[in-house]
């Protein structure tokens, strides 16, 4: 299976960026780990101890001096966007709790060394598992797939309306979702995080995330709310009950686009269709084309129409009733950006591009490059012309 990732970020040359204690002396509840231990943790950071690795760093499992088993995450010391990235996400999750949200243990902040430390999740990534194909060896039953939903709309409600100042994830997506030893999801990676106060409508903010998830009028105009995780949700639920990635250049070209195809199947009144095949018709069909819906609720172009996380966790429960609910045409990316995603399959040497945007100021770098190590081809924009965070 393809899977397309599309970045935004600022274009900015390689700096090195140092992290001290005055920047986390605020910051309550952190523990600092010493660079000695978790070197120790993960056997001098083996090879054999990499269970993945991002555009910020690689991550690692270790065992901690007091037996835990964690993840540890070791940021690059290239760039400054790392260290902006390493400092949100600890001063977002280390004054946070909840049952579908990793759990920060500490952080490292030596010489030079950024390192998270969180709490290990046995069957890592939805995209690794659920996505990545059947070698996972993981079973998600439609049942298993139910509560991975309902636990994902449980913590991004959470951080929605659960605390204040109200926490925007900014990167909701398969790849984000880690899953523990009982495939209790737990929403990850708040380096994009943004914390905003109550009495404000929304920030204009550089653009971050994976398009794809990445809701149209944040992508082009870069107006956060929470409207825009919730969109990333919408696309992430589609994935969940379909098993496929939300774009897949391998199927015929009318099915390569996983939203725009939920769309065209409601309109026909034939939803059923996208079930994930790999569940042998062991599912409630009225369950999962109720799910769907919702997706598509939460991807309508208008944000103001989308609903709030806590109501599509009574959406995904039953307590609300969408059976009449109107939904109205989904917000699609290349309604607003003059880009024609084309098949990067056998593609071997990364190529770039520059486009730009219909209807704005923005231009981006596309660079298209071919993992041979994955399934996925990654896409990745950074903005030329924009305005800073």
């Amino acid at each position: 299976m393809t899977c397309f990732s599309f970045r935004f970020g600022k274009k900015a040359g390689p700096a090195k960026g140092y992290v001290g204690d005055e920047d986390v002396s605020g910051m309550q509840n952190v523990n600092l780990f010493p660079y000695r231990e978790l070197r120790n943790a993960t056997d001098d950071f083996n090879l054999a101890n990499k269970i993945g690795e991002g555009g910020f760093g690689s991550v690692y499992k270790g065992i901690l001096k007091d037996g835990r088993v964690a993840a540890i995450k070791v940021l690059s010391a290239e760039s400054k966007q790392g260290v902006n990235e390493f400092l949100t996400e600890i001063k977002v999750i280390s004054a946070i709790e909840h049952e579908n949200l990793v759990k920060l243990y500490g952080c490292c902040i030596e010489g030079n060394h950024r390192i998270l430390v969180y709490n290990y999740l046995e069957k890592n990534s939805l995209a690794q598992t659920l996505l990545g194909g059947s070698q996972s060896g993981i079973q998600f039953s439609w049942r298993t797939r139910y509560a991975i939903c309902i636990g994902i709309a449980r913590g991004l409600a959470f951080l929605h309306e659960g605390v204040r100042p109200y926490i925007v994830h900014r990167d909701i997506k398969a790849s984000n979702i880690l899953l523990d030893e009982n495939l209790n999801p737990k929403i990850s990676d708040f380096g994009l995080a943004k914390l905003i106060p109550s009495n404000m409508t929304h920030v204009s903010t550089r653009v971050a995330g994976t398009i794809g998830y990445l809701a149209p009028e944040y992508a082009i105009r870069g107006q956060l709310t929470r409207k825009a995780d919730i969109y990333s949700f919408g696309v992430l639920l589609m994935e969940i009950v379909t098993g496929r990635c939300s774009t897949n250049s391998k199927l015929p070209v009318e099915e390569q686009f996983l939203l725009e195809r939920t769309w065209v199947l409601y309109e026909r009144k034939e939803l059923v269709g996208l079930v994930d095949t790999a569940l042998n018709g062991e599912f409630d069909a009225e369950e999962a084309c109720r799910f769907l819906k919702i997706g598509l609720l939460c991807t309508q172009d208008a944000p103001k129409l989308r609903p709030s996380m806590s109501t599509v966790v009574k959406m995904l429960t039953g307590e609300i009733d969408i059976t009449h609910k109107p939904i109205s045409k989904p917000g699609l990316i290349s309604d607003f950006l003059d880009l024609k995603v084309r098949s990067v399959e056998n593609q071997k040497n990364s190529k770039n591009t520059t486009y730009t945007s219909s209807g704005s100021d923005r231009q981006y770098n596309l660079s298209l490059s071919s993992d041979s190590t994955t399934s996925c081809a990654t896409m990745t924009f950074t903005a030329i012309h924009d305005r800073s965070d």
